[in-house]
């Protein structure tokens, strides 16, 4: 097996690991304050959904194996390699900072620099037409659940909400895994050739992300049900539906976008639609600064290492 492909299967099961840090207890931090759902079982249905979703429909991860620059030509699975790594070292290093950020946009931002700095065919349009997609997510989720909140206070009382936060997390954890969650997908479909979805890889890579999420619940899930809105079980519900339905509809298009953007700006638009005082604005500006920061940082960063890594490899 030549060394990319070593190296990039081994890149692809830590993105799966830090996938799960990163995006696992943000999806379970909604429902914390309805302890409905334990979050070991919440792991656990996440992990199942990861692994069978895929065998259904894989759009997104074909968008970004195939729309947003051509890593089936040569040099493709080192191209790859640079752009997750970028994507990661983006992530890590705006969260060290104390800016939680989105792991999708900076893969995004990632693939599509690591593809113009190694020379790559890149569809300008494609990545257009992803990022309109990724930044309208947020406010989709933040006016669905404007709506939704009130809707909960007027027709649900302690039970009701129950069975609809069970509802919101089984359609908010079938929305990531058809989309947000298939970016695990896509780079181990670079690293070992395929297009498809095979259950033994969907399986492999639910399972590192249900590790890396056991991991990372404690400062994942803290950071969107705390520090957002000053939050209560209808906030949590709210958000959840709206983030499961506008990140399915990206689905059905094949257009990848954030669940935490989603679910952030869910969290917003409820608060707000109970007052604006219960969002606490410096926080919500923090995480979209980031947002706004982690894209381009990550296609520079990419694009300079991939241009790099290619002169270097000319004078081997």
């Amino acid at each position: 097996m030549p060394l990319e492909t070593v190296v990039l299967i081994v890149v692809a099961g830590l993105f799966a690991v830090v996938s799960g840090i990163n995006d696992g207890g943000a999806l379970l931090a909604t429902g914390l304050k309805l302890p409905v759902i334990r979050p070991v079982v919440g792991i656990l249905a996440l992990v199942l959904f990861v692994a069978l979703v895929p065998l259904v429909t894989y759009r997104v991860a074909l968008t970004f194996v195939n729309r947003l620059a051509g890593f089936h030509a040569p040099g493709g699975q080192a191209a790859m390699t640079v752009g997750v790594l970028c994507a990661l070292a983006v992530v890590f290093t705006l969260s060290a900072r104390g800016r939680p950020t989105s792991l999708t946009l900076a893969v995004v931002g990632g693939l599509t620099g690591a593809g113009l700095g190694w020379g790559l065919p890149v569809s300008g349009g494609s990545v257009a037409l992803v990022l309109a997609f990724g930044l309208a997510a947020p406010f989709v989720g933040a006016l669905l659940s404007w709506v939704l909140i009130r809707l909960l206070v007027r027709v649900t009382d302690a039970p009701g909400l129950t069975r609809w936060h069970r509802a919101g997390f089984l359609l908010q954890t079938l929305a990531y895994a058809a989309n947000d969650g298939q970016k695990m997908l896509a780079v181990f479909m670079i690293a070992l050739g395929f297009q498809g979805a095979p259950l033994a890889c969907t399986s492999l890579v639910a399972v590192l992300f249900g590790l890396g999420a056991l991991y990372g619940l404690p400062r994942a899930g803290r950071t969107l049900s705390r520090e957002i809105i000053v939050s209560r079980p209808a906030h949590g519900v709210a958000a959840e539906l709206a983030a499961g339905t506008a990140v399915t509809a990206c689905a059905a298009v094949g257009m990848p976008v954030s669940m935490t953007q989603a679910v952030a700006g869910g969290l917003v638009g409820a608060g707000v639609a109970q007052g604006g005082g219960r969002v606490r604005w410096y926080a919500a500006v923090k995480i979209v600064v980031a947002w706004l920061l982690t894209l381009p940082m990550s296609a520079l960063l990419a694009a300079t290492a991939a241009f790099v890594l290619k002169a270097l490899r000319g004078t081997w």
